[in-house]
């Protein structure tokens, strides 16, 4: 894991130095958003905190991140925090699900809301999730529904870069880029 960590920091930092020089290469942008998954494999590592699912980590400071004394947190509380990615990427795809109307709820939900609401609860009783707000999951100190699109845009890419790094150290999928990311 830290030589994945590694490897990880030399990738952000350059998509860093790509975006800085002013490039506007999507797999620039790419990069430094794995700067999510980096921060979470150094969580995971007990080097750094895991900040809320409404806040990016820092890119610049998992990049300058040392792996000096890296610990492996307990298995049960790298699980947990799977768990919890996962409800925050469902979530994310929820809305573009929601957005497009063409799917079909499962019963017995008549509406995304009450889904939504059962989620969200079901989570917070889970201890997976904070205390739902208005039968959602809170977010940037509102209701996830009400999330202006850039919003959406950060808490999507914040938790699939979450869950992505996640899955893997649970060892879910083949290699690094072959890691289920199913909600």
């Amino acid at each position: 894991m830290v030589e994945r960590s590694r490897a990880l920091q030399g990738e952000v930092e350059a998509g860093l130095r790509h975006v800085a020089g002013g490039s506007s290469d999507p797999a620039a942008a790419t990069a430094v958003w794995r700067g999510e998954a980096l921060g979470t494999l150094l969580w995971s590592l007990e080097l750094i905190e895991l900040p809320p699912y409404d806040r990016p980590f820092e890119t610049a400071a998992v990049v300058r991140a040392g792996l000096t004394g890296a610990r492996l947190r307990d298995a049960q509380d790298v699980d947990a925090e799977r768990q919890s990615a996962r409800l925050w990427h469902w979530r994310a795809r929820t809305t573009v699900l929601q957005a497009a109307g063409e799917v079909e709820l499962p019963p017995p939900y008549a509406t995304f809301d009450q889904l939504i609401a059962a989620t969200a609860m079901r989570g917070f009783e889970q201890e997976l999730l904070p205390a739902p707000m208005r039968g959602d999951f809170p977010a940037y100190g509102k209701v996830y529904r009400h999330l202006s699109p850039e919003q959406l845009h950060e808490a999507d890419a914040i938790a699939a870069e979450r869950h992505h790094a996640l899955n893997w150290l649970c060892g879910l999928g083949e290699s690094w880029d072959d890691v289920p990311l199913d909600t």
